[in-house]
């Protein structure tokens, strides 16, 4: 193969392999990426630094000139490189891990410390806040074989900023893909309705799970909330139909043990007014009162009916009249 060509084709695979990862990283991966991108630059020269690197070059110019000598020239930007190189700041939530010579010395910050240039190095400065991490589990296969879309956010934060360094090599990508990991591991472990109603409880498995992954790193996971999780649309159309018919299910059951309820207490009633007529009599005349008053028109009654409850006699006529409307035989 032509030795032009064959660097060309790697520096492609590379590009298409940095885009695959770039579509495949979640919108919290990239504002970490971007972050950390500014906080790494501030490894090497920070704001104090290069202040007084130009008050050490201002001050060898300015001696320079009233000595007409170039030693304090020289001697100011010697001075002013050392500055440059040697005093750090690091925020409140952030720590350095020092290296000197390729060996651990310690963690600095926060706030400004010096260094010995070229020979101790700021590896990383490592945030020490809360971050969070959105995680995705596409297309996994629960523990009835069903297959669903978790989405969650993973809390963690980094309480050893040595072991975050020197234990992992890049602790972002090792925290997305275990959590990425063990959230596939607890849905092969749950069946889809547990997932569905206990989210809670799942949430703190996964914590469990990642907490012990990653507190060898110096890293501890605080919480796992699972934020949706997705099915099939056709499957949620059948779930759907299904709920329905268990709805429709129950309502026809309290609907039968409301009509038994109804037809003893029917069965009770005729027994009392069996050997009762005068009782039964007056129970009717009173459901027709109450008829009539409510709607306030008139009532068309049997003759079987007014004979069964003793209304053909003039003074009942005459106190149904009294209250403003008369049955019509």
């Amino acid at each position: 193969m032509n030795p032009v060509i064959f660097p060309r084709l790697t520096e492609k695979v590379q590009e298409a392999r940095a885009a695959a990862a770039a579509r495949r990283s979640t919108p919290s991966e990239r504002r970490h990426r971007l972050s950390e991108k500014d906080i790494q630059a501030r490894r090497y020269v920070s704001g104090v630094s290069l202040l007084a690197f130009f008050v050490c070059l201002i001050a060898g110019i300015t001696l320079s000139a009233a000595t007409g000598s170039p030693i304090p020239f020289v001697a100011g930007v010697l001075v002013g490189v050392y500055f440059l190189f040697a005093l750090k700041v690091a925020n409140q939530w952030e720590r350095a891990v020092v290296l000197r010579f390729g060996k651990f010395q310690g963690l600095k910050g926060p706030g400004l410390f010096v260094l010995i240039p070229v020979v101790d190095e700021i590896t990383q400065l490592v945030d020490q806040r809360v971050r969070v991490t959105d995680v995705s589990a596409e297309s996994a296969l629960t523990k009835d074989t069903v297959p669903v879309n978790v989405d969650a956010i993973v809390f963690w934060t980094v309480w050893d900023a040595q072991k975050s360094v020197l234990e992992v090599a890049d602790y972002l990508d090792a925290v997305a893909l275990s959590a990425q990991t063990a959230l596939r591991e607890t849905i092969g472990r749950h069946m889809l309705a547990e997932m569905i109603t206990e989210r809670e409880q799942l949430g703190k498995q996964l914590q469990t799970i990642l907490d012990a992954k990653t507190n060898p790193w110096g890293i501890t996971v605080q919480s796992v909330e699972i934020r949706d999780v997705k099915i099939p649309p056709d499957l949620e159309d059948a779930m759907s139909r299904q709920a329905q018919a268990e709805r429709e299910r129950q309502a026809r059951i309290i609907l039968g043990t409301a009509e038994t309820e109804i037809s003893a207490r029917f069965v009770e009633a005729g027994d009392a007014y069996k050997d009762h007529p005068l009782a039964l009599h007056l129970r009717a005349m009173n459901m027709l009162y109450e008829a009539i008053k409510e709607k306030g028109a008139m009532v068309i009654v049997p003759s079987s009916a007014v004979e069964t409850m003793g209304l053909g006699g003039l003074s009942g006529m005459t106190a149904l009249a009294q209250q403003g409307a008369v049955p019509k035989v």
